[in-house]
């Protein structure tokens, strides 16, 4: 199995110590975001998990202790944009302080496993064209050697982020815009040494060298393993989403990022309410098993289908 650590919630930032404990106890307890009351004992022994997607915009916390995934594979989306905190609320500075976090995590584990994320774009009276190229030109130049790949999306609108997005003013470029936009950071991209891709979007930009791809992938996880594995498109996600089926391991409302385009948190004032019931020794993130509920162990199994072939 594949597990994603998470799109729910930022783990590796805020709850790193409980993801270590629970790798050192061997299992975790997941809720299901559709149905609250159905909770899943996810086996975590390195025999079933193939690989593991961190998601994050600081990672600093887990920089310590990396040497306690060592019987995993692993690999890190890391997003870096250059939004201030007006739209980041919580984030720490960019230039000071994640920049280095970045080049840090890659000189421990490869610049092939730290995935650079420019993502969501969007666009509003202060956060320009002109402004998004100039601080995608500044951080890529700074990544250049630490990361091999760029992922990019624009901003999807959902009912969880409409009301900020429209505080905001946000708006969106004409399709010509946005392909000269976008051939614009693929200049950039390839001049700092990085592969180019776009995420869960139906907007063809392959003319620029921006493919599409996706941040559960396939091939790259694959190419961590050295083998083949057999994996299905993940039929929860978009359409246009090309990840691989994966368990996430996240909690809705538990993110204190306080990012204005999250579609994973309602309002600050829920992720503080569940954040009181965080305990880093509970198999559960930011939760409170009832007596009522059920604990179900789910079949989980590895993907490996046998060894790469160097002729492939």
């Amino acid at each position: 199995m594949i597990l994603s650590v998470s799109r729910r919630t930022d783990i590796p930032c805020f709850y790193s110590d409980w993801f270590f404990n629970r790798i050192k106890d061997g299992f975790l307890y997941v809720r299901n975001p559709m149905n609250p009351h159905q909770i899943s004992r996810i086996n975590l022994s390195p025999e079933f998990v193939d690989c593991i997607v961190f998601w994050t915009k600081n990672p600093e916390p887990m920089l310590a202790r990396l040497d306690e995934l060592k019987d995993y594979h692993y690999y890190f989306q890391f997003t870096l944009t250059g939004y201030g905190r007006d739209i980041e609320c919580n984030v720490p500075h960019k230039r000071d302080k994640m920049i280095p976090v970045f080049r840090n995590l890659s000189a421990k584990i490869g610049s092939d496993r730290v995935i650079w994320r420019y993502d969501p774009i969007m666009f509003t009276s202060k956060y320009t064209i002109e402004y998004h190229i100039k601080a995608f030109s500044q951080i890529a130049e700074a990544l250049n050697g630490y990361t091999k790949r760029c992922i990019i999306s624009f901003v999807d609108t959902y009912t969880k982020n409409q009301r900020n997005l429209d505080a905001l003013q946000e708006y969106r470029l004409e399709e010509s815009k946005l392909k000269s936009f976008a051939e614009n950071l693929s200049h950039i991209a390839h001049k700092n040494g990085m592969k180019i891709s776009t995420c869960a979007e139906q907007l063809d930009l392959s003319e620029y060298g921006i493919s599409h791809s996706c941040c559960i992938d396939k091939e790259l996880i694959e190419e961590l393993l050295g083998c083949k594995i057999k994996a299905q498109k993940d039929k929860n996600q978009r359409k246009e989403c090309g990840c691989i089926e994966s368990i996430d391991v996240g909690t809705y409302n538990t993110c204190k990022n306080g990012c204005k385009y999250c579609y994973a948190n309602f309002k600050m004032e829920s992720v503080i309410e569940n954040c009181k019931n965080y305990d880093v020794n509970s198999p559960l993130l930011c939760g409170v098993i009832q007596r009522n509920e059920k604990i179900t162990e789910r079949k989980v199994k590895s993907l490996k289908a046998g060894q790469l072939s160097l002729i492939e």
